[in-house]
C-alpha cells in the first residue's frame, strides 16, 4: 500500500517512527550499519565552498561543519562548530563565536580559530562572480583573537549575520587544502562534517561515509551514504521503483507527484513525504519600461491573476498560491495581496484602468527562462498568458531563453516583465524582501523604497531577537503591495519519495530546504 506523510505529522511521526526502528532490526544490526541510496536531479555546480551559491549545498551540509547550523525542527541557527552570541552593547555588530574542544577535519589537521578566519577571508579574496560573497556585504573583518576564539566585526548592524554563517557556503576548510587564492580544483573535498566524501564522479555519484572524528549535533542514523545524480527524473523514478534506489530528493515533476500518490502496483512499497516549502516564484515588473510603468497596469494585472487556478492546472495540487513575497513558515508571512485585491475579477480591472484613461488593450511581453525551474514553467505562462487575454484588457507575448541568456538579459533590463524563482538562503523575512529592494538589487531592476531599506531594514537588523521583527516585514510587504513592483503566485511543495522501509523522511529536511542525509535509516523489517 502507498503511504503518503504530511510534516504536519512529522512530530507525531518522529518519535514514533524512531521507536519502532530501534525495535525491528536484527541481532547484530544497528541503523548504524545500514547504507543509504538517495537520487536527485540537483547535482554540485563545485566542490569547493568559496564558489557555490547554490544547490552545491546540499553535499557541503553532509561534509562540512560551519559554525552555526540548523538541526531538525529549529529555525535560528543553533551551535554546530562553535557556541556563538553577539557582544552585548554591540547593537548586533560584533558577533563571537567559540568552538567546541578537539575539533579536526576528516584528515587529522586541526581545526581553529584560523582556519575559520582562513575560510571567510578566502571566500572574499577569491570573490567567485555570483558566489557567497555576496552574502557577506555586512562583514568587515574576521579575527582570530586565540586558538578558539573568532570575533566578526560588522560594518553595520545585522542581525541576520548568523543565519548567513548558518549556510553550507560558509564551510569551514582544511587551510592545507585549499588555496588562498584560488579554486580548489582536484575534485577532492576534505572537512570536519557528519560524512567523509570518499568518491566523487561529476554527474554521476557521491560516496559518502562515516566521518570516525566528527563531533557535531548530527545524529547519523545510517552507516554512509550513496548520492546518485540523475539528469532527468524519469530514470530517477525508474530506479526508486527497481529498488536501485531508496528515496529520491529534488526533480521530481508534478506528474510525477501525482503519478505516485495512486494506490497502483507499481506504487506498492513505496512512502511520500510532503512538507511546506519555502521556495517561491514571482512575477517582476520593469517600471523602465513604458508598456508597465504605470501602476494601474501592474494593479489591473494584480487584479486579474488566479493563483489556485494556476497551481491546479499546472502544478497538480504540488504548489500552493502566494499571496506575499514572504512564504508560510517564515515570520511576517501574510496574504496582502488577497487582502487588497480579493479574488480574481475582470470587471474590477477593467475599472482601474478605465480610471487611469487606458480603454484599449495593454499589449506586453513576459519572458521566462526555459531550463532553470523544470518543464511546467512554460505552462505556468501560458496559463497567465490565458488568463490575462481571457479578460480583454490583455494581449500578450510570451518568450522563452535558457538560463544564461534569461539572467544577461534582465540584469540588463531589456524585460518588462519576467519570472523569478527564489530559494532562500535562510529562514528569516529579511532574506525575502532584502535582495529585491534597491537601485541595485539581484533582479537588475531597480526598485527605490527608501522607507523599506533605509528605515525597516536598518531597524530590523539591530533587532537579534528576530521573533520581534515581524511589525516591520508586515509594513514593508504593505508598501510592496501598494507598488506592486513585485508578483507573488505561488511557494512550492516538497516531496521525500522513497521505500517504505525508510525512516527519517520527514526529519531530513532543514528550514533552508537541504537534505541532512543523517537523518535517512533503514528498517530491517515491520
Amino acid at each position: 500500500m502507498f503511504n503518503r506523510t504530511s510534516l504536519q505529522a512529522a512530530a507525531a511521526l518522529a518519535s514514533i517512527s524512531l521507536l519502532s526502528a530501534c525495535s525491528v532490526f536484527s541481532d547484530g544490526e544497528s541503523a548504524g550499519d545500514q547504507r543509504i541510496v538517495v537520487g536527485t536531479t540537483s547535482s554540485p555546480s563545485t566542490l569547493d565552498p568559496a564558489a557555490a551559491w547554490d544547490n552545491s549545498w546540499e553535499l557541503f551540509r553532509n561534509v562540512f561543519q560551519t559554525l552555526v547550523a540548523f538541526p531538525t525542527g529549529t529555525t535560528s541557527p543553533k551551535p554546530d562548530a562553535a557556541d556563538c552570541k553577539f557582544k552585548e552593547g554591540s547593537s548586533s555588530r560584533v558577533f563571537e563565536c567559540v568552538l567546541h574542544d578537539g575539533l579536526t577535519f576528516s584528515n587529522g589537521h586541526k581545526l581553529d580559530a584560523k582556519a575559520v578566519q582562513y575560510s571567510i577571508e578566502r571566500i572574499r579574496k577569491i570573490d567567485v562572480d555570483g558566489g557567497p560573497n555576496g552574502m557577506l556585504g555586512s562583514l568587515d573583518k574576521v579575527e582570530a583573537i586565540d586558538d578558539r576564539t573568532v570575533v566578526f566585526r560588522l560594518n553595520k548592524s545585522d542581525a541576520t549575520f548568523p543565519f548567513i554563517l548558518a549556510t553550507p557556503a560558509m564551510s569551514i576548510v582544511d587551510p592545507a587544502e585549499y588555496p588562498a587564492d584560488q579554486l580548489r580544483k582536484d575534485g577532492k573535498l576534505v572537512g570536519s562534517g557528519p560524512y567523509v566524501l570518499d568518491s566523487y564522479t561529476e554527474g554521476q555519484k557521491a560516496e559518502l561515509t562515516r566521518n570516525p572524528s566528527y563531533k557535531g549535533f548530527a545524529d547519523r542514523k545510517n552507516g554512509g551514504v550513496t548520492i546518485r545524480y540523475f539528469k532527468e527524473s524519469e530514470p530517477m523514478v525508474a530506479a526508486l521503483r527497481k529498488k536501485e534506489i531508496d528515496a529520491t530528493y529534488r526533480g521530481l515533476t508534478a506528474e510525477e507527484v501525482v503519478a505516485l500518490q495512486a494506490d497502483t502496483p507499481e506504487n506498492k512499497g513505496l512512502q511520500l513525504v510532503e512538507s511546506t516549502g519555502a521556495d517561491i516564484r514571482y512575477l517582476v515588473f520593469n517600471a523602465r519600461d513604458a508598456s508597465v510603468a504605470r501602476l494601474p497596469v501592474r494593479k489591473a494585472i494584480a487584479q486579474l491573476v488566479d493563483r489556485d487556478e494556476l497551481v491546479n492546472k499546472v502544478y497538480q495540487g504540488t504548489a500552493e498560491p502566494l499571496y506575499s513575497m514572504v512564504p508560510k513558515g517564515i515570520s511576517g508571512h501574510t496574504t496582502k495581496f488577497y487582502d487588497r485585491f480579493g479574488s480574481p475579477d475582470a470587471a474590477k480591472a477593467k475599472a482601474i484602468l478605465r480610471d487611469a484613461g487606458i480603454t484599449e488593450p495593454v499589449k506586453l511581453d513576459f519572458w521566462y527562462t526555459t531550463d532553470r525551474y523544470g518543464s511546467s514553467t512554460a505552462a505556468e505562462f501560458k496559463e497567465l498568458k490565458r488568463q490575462l487575454e481571457s479578460s480583454g484588457l490583455f494581449q500578450v507575448t510570451l518568450h522563452g531563453k535558457p538560463w544564461k541568456d534569461f539572467q544577461a538579459g534582465y540584469q540588463k533590463g531589456l524585460y518588462p516583465v519576467f519570472g523569478r524563482g527564489w530559494f532562500p538562503d535562510f529562514p528569516d523575512p529579511d532574506n525575502f524582501v532584502a535582495p529585491f529592494i534597491g537601485e541595485e538589487n539581484v533582479l537588475g531592476t531597480p526598485y527605490v523604497s527608501p522607507k523599506i531599506t533605509k528605515e525597516l531594514i536598518p531597524k530590523s537588523r539591530r533587532e537579534s531577537d528576530r521573533g520581534a521583527v515581524t511589525d516591520a516585514f508586515v509594513q514593508a510587504q504593505e508598501i510592496m503591495v501598494q507598488d506592486v513592483r513585485l508578483l507573488p503566485l505561488w511557494q512550492g511543495k516538497l516531496y521525500i519519495a522513497a521505500s517504505d522501509d525508510i525512516g527519517g523522511g520527514e526529519r531530513a529536511l532543514d528550514p533552508q530546504t537541504v537534505m541532512q542525509m543523517w537523518e535517512l535509516s533503514r528498517r530491517t523489517s515491520w
